[in-house]
């Protein structure tokens, strides 16, 4: 495989959202401390996000995001370090960092092996972006379109072509639709039902795998939502008074995975060409917390970083009282992310099993 490239939400960004006007930000501490260098990175997580492994208010550029980092600090990734995209594609032989397309810093090379284009606080729904000022699907098609544009005119169109086919692109999002559009503001409720809301989701998607399809992308793995009824936030938001899961949420999101699965069969069907697979985090997570001794996990109902039940991005900062000292003993980072602890042990279970299906 010759590079990977992720589109998606907090859980794939590395860092784009650092370099556009939105609050939504991570890159600063105790994000990315787990990370190489020990640095908020922009990464929704204390270390490493799934994009790594295989102006708005939303940003984590700041500490303790990147607090385990490489250099120990924050570069945008929603996380105490590395994150998925740069696990997988680490996991692929690529390389063990996937940058963020927008970081000025980037060569020729770079894009060569692979970047994301992610953007946290981003959904399926065309509204969720606009809400916290992130990039839109859209808008990350049209940077896909500028990295193809650049690749050309590097190398060629007959290797850009090459590079296109052997890659695998990663589709992560739509939590954000659920969690916030839907369930945490009045915004859709009064137009859609879950039923149509996840249609309105599945539309969108299905009109974004195509376009991709269209620019030349074939190996394309789609992951699932999660339980996101049962993150930290969720639980302190919609649980009760005992915290416990959303069922409301996890019910919704379950309903949109299996209208995406059928999406997924039926583009197979109709693309011979098309290589996409379905990448279930749901049932995983909800293994791990269930079962987290089995995994090296000790707390799963709230996050490392101050509390642990409701920061995230600008609320969870080095002054947030409470932040644990061991993140690896959390699934969750802050109210709303996976540590790197976490999404190591989510990575090979969701992606490695599945990786001979994209050949």
């Amino acid at each position: 495989m010759s590079s990977s490239d992720f589109s998606g939400d907090s859980i794939v960004d590395p860092g784009n959202n650092n370099n556009i006007k939105t609050i939504v930000k991570c890159n600063f501490p105790p994000y990315g401390r787990d990370f190489i260098g020990r640095k908020p990175t922009g990464r929704f997580s204390n270390g490493k996000v799934p994009s790594d492994l295989i102006e708005t208010i939303v940003k984590c550029n700041f500490p303790p995001y990147g607090r385990d980092f490489t250099g120990r600090k924050p570069t945008g990734r929603f996380s105490n370090g590395r994150v998925p995209s740069d696990l997988i594609a680490e996991s692929v032989g690529v390389k063990n960092i996937l940058p963020a397309y927008l970081d000025p810093s980037l060569k020729v090379q770079d894009l060569l092996t692979g970047v994301s284009f992610a953007s946290g606080g981003t959904g399926y729904d065309p509204l969720t972006p606009q809400v916290v000022s992130v990039l839109s699907l859209s808008d990350q098609l049209d940077l896909f379109k500028k990295y193809l544009s650049k690749i050309n005119a590097a190398v060629g169109e007959a290797r850009t072509a090459t590079i296109l086919s052997k890659s695998i692109y990663i589709v992560c999002l739509g939590s954000d639709d659920i969690a916030n559009t839907y369930y945490s503001t009045p915004l859709r409720r009064p137009q859609y039902d879950i039923p149509a809301y996840t249609d309105l989701m599945i539309k969108s998607a299905s009109s974004f795998f195509q376009e991709l399809y269209d620019l030349g992308a074939r190996r394309i793995g789609i992951l699932s939502l999660p339980a996101i009824g049962c993150v930290p936030s969720q639980r302190t938001l919609n649980g009760g008074i005992d915290r416990g899961c959303s069922d409301n949420a996890n019910q919704a999101a379950s309903l949109f995975n299996s209208k995406l699965t059928a999406q997924i069969d039926a583009f197979n069907k109709r693309l011979p060409e098309a290589r996409l697979v379905y990448l279930d985090i749901y049932n995983t997570l909800l293994s791990l917390i269930q079962n987290p001794s089995q995994y090296g996990l000790e707390v799963v109902n709230k996050g490392c970083c101050g509390t642990g039940n409701i920061e995230v991005s600008i609320l969870c900062t080095r002054h947030s009282p409470g932040t644990c000292k061991d993140p690896s003993k959390y699934l969750f980072w802050d109210s709303y992310h996976p540590t790197e602890k976490a999404y190591k042990v989510l990575v090979p279970l969701v992606f490695d099993k599945q990786v001979h299906k994209f050949f």
